[in-house]
């Protein structure tokens, strides 16, 4: 985990050759039974592979597929709150004596979270009895959930334990149009999505959600799932930000946008 190349992450580590092209294929084991669907490659500057490579582990794959099966889409659990690790200097600080767990840092109004009764400054130390190492491992836990599922909460307060229920629903994701934004955006569609995560994640991103072929921004090289870092070299991180910054240059847009493990400029004139 850590890795920032995909917003869930719990991979399995391999030395196997995955060359390019093999990303969603296979990774096997010796008796041909399947472990995991290649993801990633450790790759230098110039590229090429050094013999690490990132699969996702199969029990995260089946769990998708079980979905998909059912429902025909993928619905994130959602408890709503933003985590961050629980550090040996945060544990003094509270007054613990836990080296695992990821502390609350604040909590989205109306939430799961919220209705459970989670505070900001709790430390969340399991969730069904699953031990949580960091917020990583809870945000991976949570997304896997189903929504309407009802979870069990272990927290430290103030140093005393408590366990606490919380039912679990969709994560939220806000859209609008691109025309709304600025005109040079017509054809593309924009959603504001908000995920359980790390203080060390962006925790609201701008995320283009559908672009269409024949339009500028397709032209321009936007794509589905491209995220909006900046735009005129603002940074934006909701709506408001978004068409705040859209509006400061009436020459054009300069989008910095975050593709997978690549950042670049697109200039719509």
């Amino acid at each position: 985990s850590g890795l920032g190349i995909e917003g869930y992450e719990d991979f399995i580590q391999t030395d196997a050759s995955i060359n390019p092209g093999n990303s969603g294929g296979a990774l096997v084991d010796l008796r041909g039974e399947l472990v995991g669907i290649n993801t990633a490659i450790l790759s230098p500057g110039g590229g090429g592979n050094v013999g690490i490579g990132f699969a996702i582990p199969i029990n995260l794959v089946r769990d998708i597929m079980d979905q998909l099966i059912a429902q025909g889409k993928i619905k994130r659990g959602r408890l709503g709150v933003m985590l961050q690790d629980l550090t040996p200097q945060l544990a003094a600080a509270f007054g613990i004596n836990q080296a695992d767990g990821a502390v609350v840092s604040q909590i989205v109004p109306g939430s799961p979270a919220d209705k459970a009764g989670l505070k900001a400054g709790d430390v969340l130390v399991s969730v069904n009895d699953r031990l949580v190492h960091n917020s990583a491992d809870l945000r991976n836990f949570v997304g896997l959930l189903r929504v309407g599922q009802t979870v069990k909460l272990d927290i430290l307060r103030q140093g005393a334990k408590r366990s606490l229920s919380a039912v679990i629903t969709a994560g939220a994701q806000a859209r609008m149009k691109g025309e709304a934004v600025n005109p040079r955006l017509a054809g593309a569609e924009f959603g504001v999505v908000e995920e359980d995560g790390s203080l060390a994640d962006r925790n609201e991103q701008i995320v283009a959600v559908s672009v269409e072929r024949d339009g500028a921004a397709w032209q321009a090289g936007l794509r589905q799932g491209d995220l909006v870092i900046s735009v005129n070299r603002l940074q934006v991180r909701n709506f408001e930000e978004f068409k705040q910054a859209a509006s400061r240059s009436r020459r054009g847009l300069l989008l910095n946008l975050q593709r997978g493990e690549q950042a670049f400029f697109v200039l719509l004139q």
